[in-house]
């Protein structure tokens, strides 16, 4: 009976473990600077930072509703703040799943929150509570993430636009998003601290 109760808490340590990598993936860590120029020239949209490729997981599931439901589930956006331009202007960088296939819009945006300057800021999101999210067909997979730089002053607030575009660039950040799956918990330990 011992070795039984031995063996069970030796055991659960590693099933927990198991059933949390396979209930959440990393959709993207990147590392960057961005400048006013990168800013004016993106494209085809200005102050867009485009995470394609090999900076997306490859490893992605191809539908995002089965087996693992992922798109009832939460994202986990980090952003590490590494240089940010003096005055403590409010920043955000709005997040955009690009879908292989979408509908009605064509694709969905959550975000980072605010802030004013250099630090790490988390929150989860639930993935059926952010800007278009109904748009994207889930079943088919995401293909890209288009992350754009704003002020705080709504949807339209593109820094490049603004006449004191010293106030946001240059910036240097890392930014992180870990999709987890419908009844599971978000799990830092996933996360390469760099």
């Amino acid at each position: 009976m011992k070795r039984l109760v031995l063996w069970v808490i030796c055991l659960f340590p590693m099933l927990f473990w198991s059933q949390s990598q396979q209930h959440q993936f990393v959709l993207f860590d990147v590392t960057f600077t961005y400048t006013k120029q990168d800013a004016d020239t993106s494209s085809p949209s200005k102050s867009h930072y485009y995470v394609t490729g090999d900076r997306l997981n490859p490893d992605r599931p191809p539908d995002w509703t089965s087996p693992v439901d992922y798109r009832n589930g939460t994202v986990h956006i980090r952003i590490e703040v590494l240089e940010k331009p003096p005055g403590n202007e409010p920043t955000k960088w709005t997040l955009c799943y690009i879908p292989n296939h979408g509908q009605g819009n064509g694709y969905g945006c959550t975000g980072t929150d605010l802030f004013t300057e250099e630090g790490v800021y988390e929150k989860d999101v639930p993935m059926t509570e952010f800007w278009e999210n109904q748009s994207i067909i889930w079943e088919e997979g995401i293909k890209q993430m288009d992350l754009v730089i704003k002020d705080d002053s709504g949807g339209q607030g593109h820094a490049h636009k603004r006449a004191d575009h010293e106030k946001f660039f240059p910036t240097k950040v890392r930014i992180t998003m870990v999709q987890v799956a419908k009844g599971a918990m978000y799990d830092p330990s996933m996360l390469n601290n760099k």
